[in-house]
């Protein structure tokens, strides 16, 4: 699940995107107003966290502009203005939540949870493959009822390929949703794959994780061949 944070304070930003990217979010940075516009506008996200005092353009307008477009993605502002006039102006401006600093991480992530499960832009947050099941919001997944152990990246790359469920998944897709902003090696999308096939697939003996050749992988309801 990708979440975009526009925020011009670059040590928090930094600080946000490596927190979220260990709860297994694809978290993408903008550091003004108009860079942050331009990528909401243009990228597909499930959440948007945004500051309200931005250079180039603040976050009021740019929540006003997103909104007028038709953009429904959910906006959780993250803000030094406290004041209850700031909260209303926000809120009335499109904003679907808002956290003043300094703040509680925990509440936070917290929040972040609350608004996907809300969010009809996220649907379904249940991602049903046959009895495999992944709970988006909760970061939990289920194969036949009983609770399966993924990591954040583990639980990024079977949320793609839960996604596209039947359609093949390329390696490049995979590295740009689960490591974003990290080298592109190919290996790390394999590693991945190779224990997700031992904890979703071996333990229950099923073989839904395929592999296509030159191609990807890509995940299917393998109960159809039983």
């Amino acid at each position: 699940m990708r979440i975009l944070v526009v925020e011009d304070e670059v040590d928090l930003a930094r600080t946000l995107h490596t927190g979220l990217s260990a709860e297994g979010y694809s978290v993408d940075l903008a550091h003004d107003g108009r860079q942050g516009l331009w990528m909401a506008r243009t990228g597909e996200y499930a959440l948007v966290v945004l500051d309200l005092m931005l250079p180039g353009l603040n976050g009021y307008k740019v929540c006003a502009q997103l909104r007028r477009e038709g953009n429904s993605t959910p906006i959780l502002v993250l803000t030094a203005k406290d004041g209850e006039w700031d909260q209303a102006e926000a809120l009335d401006t499109g904003a679907d939540d808002y956290l003043a600093k300094p703040f509680s991480y925990v509440v936070l992530v917290a929040r972040l949870r609350a608004l996907v499960r809300r969010s009809v832009t996220v649907a379904p947050t249940v991602l049903a493959v046959g009895d495999l099941s992944l709970d988006v919001a909760a970061r939990i997944c289920r194969r036949a009822g009983a609770r399966v152990e993924l990591t954040p990246r583990e639980f990024a790359v079977l949320e793609l390929l839960a996604r596209r469920a039947g359609q093949a998944v390329s390696k490049a897709d995979l590295l740009y949703h689960a490591w974003p902003d990290e080298a592109w090696d190919p290996n790390l999308v394999e590693a991945r794959v190779s224990a997700l096939r031992k904890k979703v697939d071996a333990t229950f003996e099923r073989q839904s994780l395929q592999t296509l050749r030159g191609v990807g992988y890509r995940l299917v309801d393998d109960r159809e061949r039983d």
